[in-house]
This record gives structure tokens, C-alpha cells and sequence, in this order.
């Protein structure tokens, strides 16, 4: 029997990005979050953590219990204030919205040294180009800001809409796949249609290795720039495409 994958993925950066992707996705306002609502959002992701044995931070753990805890405290009830006593009762999100606005500032700043860095690098390293070459250089991908928690979010919601909530199926039937024959798999599903491919359509098994190493191999083909993932607004079918020539 194959070790099963122990998957460990650079792209998360956090609980603070997280829950600042799914106030993004929601349209919340950050001054004003629906604790109850993003709880429950937050968790499923957690869940599909789980469920796929992902190798995550403790501290997803622990924010988890952070929003439970405040969830929890928004839930009792509110003492009734006199007229002679006015006293400042602290809301219990103040905490975490404060660290939100600063991660979120800290992200933007660190978002904006990265394109300058770039910007530097494209206009004082980069040998002298022809005006041919201009001209056919590729353009850059447009993947309509597709992060891996979207991804992610389209997984969990596969698993929930096909019911693979349950233990997925450890039984090995026949030898299990490597990440490099699935890649290739992939890439060719996906160039033989100009029309894209509907994520879920790339997970046929329902054991956790194969949802799994076909997750690393999108992840993979994407990083490498053979497939791309648009979706058109948010809550929309995710679809893989063929990198154009």
C-alpha cells in the first residue's frame, strides 16, 4: 500500500487570510462581521481540512476556537443599561477585527513592495528585447484572482454536493497513482477542449488519495502555467483551461 499523501501547501499564509478572503468573497463589512455567518464558513473550510488530512497549522485550530468563543458571547444576552450608570461594553469582535484591519494592511503594503520589486527587476536586470520580440511576448495569465481558497471552497462544496462527507475510501483496489502521471492526466483532459473543464469533473474517485494528488497536480499544472482556473464571479463553477500557445 502507497503512504498516503501528507500534504503540507506554501499558499496558506494564515487564519488572518482565511477569514480576510472569505470577508472578501462575502462582501462583509469588516468594521461590522456577522460572527455566526463567518463561523460557519470558516469551519466548512476546516472540515474539508480535515477531511483531505491536510497539514495545516495549529493556529487555524486556534482561531477556530476564537470564533466559536465569540460567536458564543454574542449570543447572551445583553444587560439592560440604567440611566445613571453609562458604562462602555466592549463588543467582543473589537479583537479580531483589530488584527483583521492590521493583517489586511500589512498584506496591501507587502503586496505593493512586491509589484515595485518586480517593476525594478523588469527595467534594470532584463537584457535589451527587439521590437519583434515585444511583440510576441506571451501576455500575462488572467485568472480572475483565483487563490487556493477558492479552490479549496470548490473542493468542499464538491465533497458536500457528492456526499463524500463520510470517511472517503482508504481500501487500495489497484495501485495508486503518482503526482506526475496525474499532472499529465490532467493536461490532458484539459487540452482537449477550448471550452475549459469543470473543476469537479477532475475528481471521478472518491478515494482521499486521488482527490488529493489531483488537487496537487492542478495546483502543480497552475504553478507551472500549463492550465489556468477563471471563475466568473464569486460562488461560480470554477473551470481549468489549456494555457494558450
Amino acid at each position: 500500500m502507497q503512504e498516503a499523501y501528507k500534504v503540507k501547501l506554501e499558499q496558506f499564509e494564515g487564519p488572518l487570510d482565511l477569514l480576510l478572503h472569505l470577508i472578501k468573497q462575502y462582501e462583509i463589512d469588516i468594521y461590522d462581521i456577522p460572527v455566526a455567518e463567518i463561523t460557519k464558513q470558516y469551519m466548512q473550510y476546516i472540515h474539508t481540512f480535515q477531511i483531505l488530512e491536510l497539514n495545516i497549522a495549529s493556529e487555524y485550530l486556534v482561531m477556530a476556537s476564537t470564533l466559536v468563543a465569540i460567536k458564543s458571547q454574542m449570543l447572551l444576552p445583553k444587560q439592560e443599561m440604567t440611566d445613571d450608570v453609562e458604562e462602555y461594553m466592549e463588543d467582543p469582535r473589537d479583537e479580531l477585527m483589530q488584527r483583521l484591519i492590521e493583517y489586511r494592511k500589512y498584506k496591501e503594503a507587502a503586496e505593493k513592495l512586491k509589484k515595485k520589486e518586480e517593476e525594478a527587476t523588469h527595467t534594470f536586470t532584463r537584457p535589451p528585447m527587439g521590437f519583434d520580440e515585444i511583440l510576441t511576448e506571451k501576455p500575462p495569465v488572467v485568472q480572475g484572482d483565483i487563490t487556493i481558497y477558492d479552490m479549496l471552497g470548490a473542493l468542499g462544496k464538491m465533497l458536500e454536493r457528492k456526499k463524500w462527507n463520510e470517511p472517503l475510501d482508504t481500501t487500495v483496489q489497484r495501485t495508486e497513482i503518482s503526482l506526475e502521471e496525474r499532472m499529465d492526466q490532467v493536461l490532458s483532459i484539459v487540452n482537449q477542449t477550448k471550452q475549459g473543464v469543470r473543476f469537479d469533473e477532475l475528481f471521478p474517485e472518491r478515494t482521499r488519495n486521488h482527490i488529493v494528488v489531483t488537487f496537487l497536480a492542478l495546483l502543480e499544472l497552475m504553478k507551472d502555467r500549463q492550465i489556468y482556473c477563471k471563475q466568473t464571479k464569486h460562488f461560480d463553477v470554477l473551470y481549468l483551461y489549456a494555457m494558450e500557445e
